[in-house]
């Protein structure tokens, strides 16, 4: 079975779906447009859609399926958290399947990605063929707290000494908290003071060997925005569910759906324990610990198991 990327594809088509009075979604597709069709879920909240993640798939199997979510990318309007919930996410899928004539498809997410793919699954069940999912996220307080307040930051504490920086102690209690008032500020050099804190605490956390710092141009200004607004809105408002273990307390939703999970060993930007407790809780999930990788999908090991789930899932459409 293959496990190495396929090469570097262009997208054939591009698509602006309204689904709101407010919103607009970019939407690409490659590979084969007469092919099978999977959707790919990017990460975040605040991510974008990826060239890289047109690598993971059989270019003359698969209809690659791309969006930027509420807020992100090309979407517009750009970083805006107003009519932005996880139940408007999954309502856009919907709508996107619709306006693509697609019946099912495979869903694909990593890392927020994730969340967004099993949110969907529990909502619409009968539209998805199967799940790869990378880097789990399971959106429950616990899973907040160990990322951005007790956690990572005992990884690398020197990095987690600058994000908490731009907070008065007083609030060091509550970094979400914080955050999330600065982050929605009204004067614009308090909100880029913490999205950059924020992306670059993030940034030095996703890959076993940290990345390169970010370059501070237009561009990592305005990636720092998305990622930043949109994480902290969506975290500081609990995944807009009630429910702190709305996942897992679903699970029975997954059932008969065949569901593969990677997860990088020393991720600790995601519990890899989330990983297992998702795969514990759904019979027949396949859950693979890549070895010698973090959060990021571009590690050796991790690229390899998603290689070879979506040679698998070519299966679920015969």
């Amino acid at each position: 079975m293959r496990t190495e990327l396929y090469p570097e594809i262009e997208i054939y088509k591009e698509h602006l779906i309204p689904v709101s009075d407010l919103h607009t979604i970019y939407v690409e597709e490659s590979g084969n447009p007469l092919g099978h069709p999977v959707v790919v879920l990017h990460g975040g909240p605040g991510g974008a859609s990826s060239p890289a993640n047109r690598q993971f798939f059989d270019p003359e199997f698969y209809r690659i399926i791309q969006f930027d979510q509420r807020g992100c990318g090309k979407s517009t309007p750009f970083a805006s958290l107003e009519e932005n919930t996880t139940q408007d996410l999954v309502a856009d899928m919907e709508k996107i399947r619709t306006a693509l004539g697609i019946e099912k498809w495979l869903v694909f997410g990593g890392s927020w990605g994730t969340t967004l793919a099993l949110h969907y699954t529990i909502a619409h069940r009968e539209r998805v063929v199967g799940l790869m999912l990378r880097g789990i996220f399971l959106g429950r307080q616990s899973d907040v707290d160990w990322l951005y307040q007790d956690g990572a930051s005992h990884f690398y504490p020197e990095n987690f000494e600058k994000f908490k920086a731009p907070i008065p102690v007083e609030e060091q209690g509550e970094l979400v908290n914080a955050y999330y008032k600065r982050l929605t500020a009204e004067d614009e050099s308090i909100c880029l003071e913490a999205a950059r804190a924020w992306a670059e605490w993030e940034h030095g956390l996703v890959k076993l060997i940290p990345y390169d710092p970010i370059v501070w141009d237009e561009a990592g200004i305005r990636g720092a925005l998305t990622i930043a607004r949109m994480e902290c809105h969506f975290f500081y408002h609990h995944c807009f569910v009630e429910d702190d273990n709305y996942i897992l307390n679903r699970a029975e939703a997954f059932k008969g759906i065949p569901m593969h999970i990677v997860h990088g060993r020393y991720d600790v930007d995601c519990l890899p324990s989330a990983a297992f407790e998702l795969a514990q809780a759904v019979d027949g999930a396949e859950l693979i610990f890549a070895q010698a990788a973090g959060h990021t999908a571009m590690e050796p090991a991790t690229m390899e198991a998603l290689v070879g789930f979506s040679e698998k899932c070519k299966n679920y459409f015969k």
